[in-house]
């Protein structure tokens, strides 16, 4: 079967990025598989992860201005080049089955390309943050560009949501839940006696990194022990920003923002607890990895990923905004030993679940359906 993905990119450190070549690496080695994937802005750098050698990749040169809002001028001027990109790409790979993994200008036009070749959106991100957009429309515009959204929705042959509750957003009947599969299962698991609580994701407003802090700042007047390891990267000025919060609380040596790192599977294996304070999330990867290295989490209870992965036995959901819940629940869970081991051990067993093998089966199931259809 001949498989394309499109992204914008892959030299970037994401969650999309990564599970995309989880995927696309499974499908690539198998023998029946060709594998290819269309990037629009890669500027001749390096893949941020491992990609199987059989994957071709075809970069257009589209190069949007990622600072600036799609709807600028100097990025609509290249949308007609971008289709025509697309278009004339496309039918010289003639696949079975097209795949569009991030959300950007391409995911508006992708259905109406090659109408013959059967399309997939992906969704990773959480529809509930358009809830108030969509119901509190501030113009016209907005009002029409939502529902234009959800008429070329229901022209991809399948959308991809993360989680059960996810599909409850979409209007169209074509949805099927698909969660990511795990990017590792260690063979060994922590042995939850490190000091280290550790966090890792983009580093953006969403993460709310902000209250982990204020979170950390009352763990460590009660224990000063402990540290908290921040991995992920952002934009420089947010960074900066939490930096300085933590240096005004006098947490710098016990909140260590950490930047990008390749060996995450490693750090996971020498902390003792994963805690996670987003505003919202689809299905979080970052947890199933953590599950997968036998850790307990504690997560805010955000629409709506935590709460598929995470449950009583497993770790804490804690109220949003409840910041010295959140804050006596890391402590109560690092003193108490036997609780910890328990959720760490039922932690690594609900990761099977999410191993590559059953869940890529679910997405060649679909791809052989589409391709029956096409």
């Amino acid at each position: 079967m001949k498989i394309v993905f499109i992204i914008d990119q892959v030299y970037l450190h994401g969650g999309i990025e990564r599970v995309l070549s989880i995927k696309a690496n499974f499908l690539a080695s198998q023998q029946e598989n060709t594998v290819q994937i269309i990037t629009t802005e890669q500027q001749n750098k390096k893949p941020c992860y491992n990609f199987h050698p059989n994957i071709q990749f075809t970069d257009l040169n589209i190069n949007y201005h990622r600072t600036q809002s799609y709807f600028h001028p100097k990025n609509l001027l290249k949308i007609p080049n971008h289709i025509l990109k697309v278009k004339t790409t496309l039918k010289k790979m003639n696949p079975d089955v097209v795949v569009v993994c991030s959300h950007s200008v391409d995911t508006y036009f992708i259905a109406f390309v090659l109408r013959h070749i059967p399309k997939v959106k992906e969704f990773h991100y959480s529809k509930f943050i358009e809830i108030d957009k969509r119901q509190n429309a501030s113009s016209m515009f907005k009002r029409l560009f939502f529902k234009f959204a959800d008429f070329v929705e229901t022209k991809y042959n399948k959308l991809v949501v993360l989680n059960p509750d996810e599909a409850l957003y979409y209007k169209s009947k074509n949805t099927i839940t698909i969660p990511n599969p795990l990017t590792f299962y260690p063979e060994t698991v922590s042995k939850l006696d490190s000091n280290v609580v550790i966090s890792a994701g983009r580093i953006a407003p969403v993460k709310r990194y902000d209250l982990l802090i204020d979170i950390w700042e009352i763990v460590h007047k009660k224990n000063n022990t402990l540290q908290l390891h921040i991995y992920g990267e952002g934009e420089a000025s947010y960074v900066a920003g939490l930096q300085k919060k933590i240096e005004d609380k006098k947490l710098t040596e016990t909140v260590i923002l950490k930047g990008a790192t390749n060996h995450i599977q490693n750090k996971m294996l020498h902390s003792s607890l994963f805690v996670m304070s987003s505003d919202n999330e689809c299905f979080p990867l970052v947890l199933l990895e953590a599950q997968a290295c036998g850790l307990p989490i504690i997560a805010f209870d955000c629409p709506h990923g935590p709460k598929n992965i995470v449950d009583k036995g497993t770790g804490l959901l804690i109220n949003m905004q409840e910041v010295e819940t959140f804050a006596e629940a890391i402590l109560k869970t690092l003193s108490n030993t036997h609780e910890r081991k328990l959720w760490g051990t039922n932690a690594r067993l609900n990761a099977t679940k999410y191993r590559i093998e059953p869940v890529m089966e679910i997405w060649t199931n679909m791809f052989k359906a589409l391709k029956t259809c096409k």
